[in-house]
């Protein structure tokens, strides 16, 4: 059995966030399988409840923050991990981190976004994809159009530490092995400067074997779980809702944003619903009674938390063909695919799908059968094992070659 010290640093509480479900998930994996994990946690809610001095502390933070740096080395110093596995360094952690652990032990880091080397973390700006910051190898861009939510003072804090950890070699000399959600994520953070030997992909997994809501028990509707927000989409959703009029099923709209009150105005007169905000359980209680998913995502996605759920239990998914989700959603197999930002392409996939007696069932089975071949907890323990091994062995290798002085 390993020693394990998981670094996370939580998001705020009062905004449901997939990468803190996913850190929790995967450190009760490890405890269920005998291994000893101590937790390095931060939450952001200790600066939000700070005002102005809160979000000075934390931009002052991000790039390295000292404080962090030496209480790592004393709780490796303490525990001798045989891996450090860090989640999410922002704001307040930093990935200065990675400096207190040296080669004391292997050292893995999770890819939740495009962080590492684009400073809004969501590689979009004017409600497109933009990956000039990853491609081109430089913050300029992200300075020039304010990325980090709207604001070039607000962003500067974070291109500063994406330009000191390129320039410092934090990514190539310091993390000897990164975890990409899907292979479309690894193929760019290894165009973005990631070393691509170190480079893993192993999907989220689901927790448990739910049960599936039998098919002829199930609502007659479609539902979208997620954050109101330009880059998931949701203006195009209702907009195709619209264009398919009364004879639409109902959609069910589960989470809050930004956008809501623009798109309940938009929604009026039509089969459309919003429940707010649910816990957990709710949402999903929600996806499993539902006969299709629907994820019109605008950006490049990690690994989306709904999907997997939409798989677990058996409900398909129609996705945006973008990013890695025409790799994860295979069209007319265990979902469907239509184009971003296109009402259009969404309405005439989705309407087709419905009223094609007996496809969406058959879909259900193929996201079930999905669900089971690559996102049980089976299939993701063994894959977590293989990129700590390999983590191990790269360690190893590296602290030969210091010992030599090579």
């Amino acid at each position: 059995m390993m020693k394990i010290l998981a670094i996370h640093n939580f998001y705020g509480s009062n905004a449901p966030s997939g990468e803190n479900a996913v850190y929790e998930a995967e450190r009760d994996l490890l405890r269920q399988h005998g291994h000893e994990v101590v937790e390095f946690t931060r939450h952001s809610d200790e600066i939000r409840t700070k005002g102005v001095l809160g979000a000075i502390q934390g931009a002052l933070a991000v790039p390295w923050n000292p404080w962090m740096v030496r209480a790592v080395r004393r709780e490796v110093e303490r525990f001798r991990p045989d891996v450090v596995h860090a989640h999410n360094t922002f704001p307040l952690i930093s990935p200065g981190v990675f400096y207190a652990i040296g080669q004391r032990c292997a050292k893995v880091l999770t890819l939740h976004n495009y962080r590492l080397f684009c400073p809004a973390a969501i590689p979009m700006r004017e409600g497109r994809p933009c990956i000039d910051c990853l491609e081109g190898h430089t913050v300029i861009p992200s300075l020039v159009h304010g990325c980090y939510r709207g604001s070039r003072m607000a962003t500067l804090p974070l291109a500063a530490g994406v330009a000191l950890h390129r320039a410092l070699g934090t990514w190539t000399d310091r993390v000897d092995a990164f975890i990409a959600l899907s292979d479309f994520q690894r193929d760019v953070m290894v165009r973005a400067g990631l070393p691509a030997e170190r480079v893993q992909v192993k999907p989220n997994f689901y927790p448990g074997n739910p049960q599936v809501v039998p098919w002829g028990d199930r609502g007659d509707h479609a539902v979208f779980v997620g954050r109101l927000s330009p880059e998931k989409g949701v203006e195009a959703l209702v907009r195709a809702w619209g264009l398919w009029g009364a004879e639409a099923p109902e959609l069910r709209i589960v989470g809050d944003g930004p956008l809501r009150g623009q798109l309940e105005r938009l929604s009026a007169g039509k089969s459309i619903c919003f429940l707010g905000q649910l816990s957990m359980d709710e949402a999903q209680a929600q996806i499993a009674q539902a006969k299709l998913l629907i994820l019109p995502s605008e950006c490049f996605e990690g690994f989306p938390m709904v999907v997997r759920e939409a798989f677990a239990f058996g409900t398909p998914a129609a996705v945006s063909a973008l990013g890695p989700l025409p790799s994860i959603v295979r069209h007319r197999n265990n979902g469907l695919l239509f184009a971003p930002a296109d009402p259009e392409s969404l309405l005439r996939e989705v309407q087709s799908a419905w009223r094609t007696p007996g496809l969406l069932e058959r879909l259900a089975h193929g996201a079930r059968q999905s669900f089971e071949e690559a996102y049980t907890e089976k299939s993701n323990y063994e894959a977590l094992m293989g990129i700590y091994a390999q983590a191990i062995a790269v360690n190893r290798r590296q602290k030969d070659v210091d010992e030599r002085g090579d």
